[in-house]
């Protein structure tokens, strides 16, 4: 049973502080929060600048956020769960030609890899493959487990860019073109895997050599780079007003119970226990026995879901322009961030 549940505005004034301290403290540039309840108009609150180089521009609803593993609920989980003759049962082998069956991975199931209980090599790393000839898929599945799939609970980035591979593969269409189908039929106007043209409302992430140009509407995420800035766990622009348009549609979705509705029911069913408290469905985090599926971005982002209730809140920044480690003071924001879609 779902029950919409309005937000106390002393919620949104307290997150919105929280905000504004870490842009007075240099932590970011600037960023939003959307948030909403299911059937209504989402809700924005901004802080700071879009980033130095972008004058005085101010964040908003329609700035381009680089989502970082935003990736892997925004591209590679919908994808998986709309698609046909594709299962949580399905090893990898089957969906990827050229992997030999014999091959370590080989038989890591979908749903191992959605759960990140697959056991593949946690080390992404791909460029360790430059001047190989073999398919990439071949390679990372030929690489050593370090555990027995299915077992423990290890966040593997490989495993989102094998099922990248894969849905690009069984659709004989390219993962940006299936993301942007799928965007589009979400209204969502603005989501794009990168490059994207720099300019005053694309929010620029880190520098990463003293007077180099700062990484700006490419991927910060070094292997989706080489993948040509498209790949199922990485690589993906998006705005404040799209997470909460793509938030919107899976919680309507969710209380009838079809499509992608269905497949977040699944999905939030946990998998592995993360830390007493907190476990994985399928690509989201599960957190209060199971009613609040949320996942971050290592740039700065983030996304709540809260079912029972209807909220959602997503927060978008560019944490990582001043330096990587900036990332880790948005804990205090994330953590009331999950306590208010979890208040009654």
């Amino acid at each position: 049973m779902t029950t919409t549940r309005l937000w106390n505005p002393d919620t949104i004034a307290e997150l919105r502080q929280c905000l504004d301290l870490l842009v007075d403290d240099g932590a970011l540039p600037g960023g939003v929060i959307a948030h909403g309840t299911r059937n209504d108009l989402p809700a924005f609150t901004a802080s700071g600048l879009v980033a130095p180089e972008c004058g005085g521009a101010r964040p908003g609803p329609d700035t381009l956020y680089d989502a970082a593993s935003l990736t892997k609920v925004l591209s590679t989980w919908p994808l998986i769960g709309l698609a046909d003759g594709i299962s949580v049962d399905t090893p990898v082998r089957d969906l990827l030609p050229g992997v030999p069956e014999q091959a370590p991975g080989a038989n890591v199931t979908v749903g191992q890899i959605l759960a990140h209980t697959s056991g593949l090599r946690a080390e992404t790393r791909l460029d360790q493959y430059r001047g190989r000839t073999e398919p990439l898929a071949e390679l990372i599945c030929d690489e050593p487990l370090t555990a027995e799939p299915g077992v423990g609970h290890q966040y593997v980035n490989r495993g989102f860019i094998l099922i990248g591979l894969a849905l690009a593969h069984v659709h004989g269409r390219r993962l940006d073109e299936l993301a942007a189908d799928l965007w589009h039929s979400l209204g969502m106007t603005r989501t794009t895997y990168g490059p994207v043209s720099r300019s005053a409302d694309v929010a620029p992430t880190e520098q990463r050599l003293p007077g180099g140009p700062r990484l700006w509407g490419i991927p910060h995420d070094d292997n989706a780079t080489l993948l040509g800035g498209v790949a199922g766990h990485a690589g993906v622009f998006t705005t404040p007003a799209d997470l909460a348009t793509f938030a919107d549609r899976l919680l309507t979705a969710y209380t009838d119970g079809h499509g992608l509705g269905a497949w977040l029911r699944t999905s939030m069913e946990p998998k592995a226990e993360i830390e007493p408290g907190l476990h994985r469905g399928l690509a989201w985090i599960l957190a209060d026995d199971g009613r609040i599926a949320y996942h971050h971005g290592f740039t700065g982002t983030s996304l709540y879901l809260a079912p029972a209730t209807g909220r959602y809140l997503a927060i978008c920044t560019n944490a990582v322009y001043h330096h990587q480690d900036n990332r880790t003071r948005l804990a205090p924001l994330r953590n009331l961030a999950l306590k208010a879609v979890t208040a009654d």
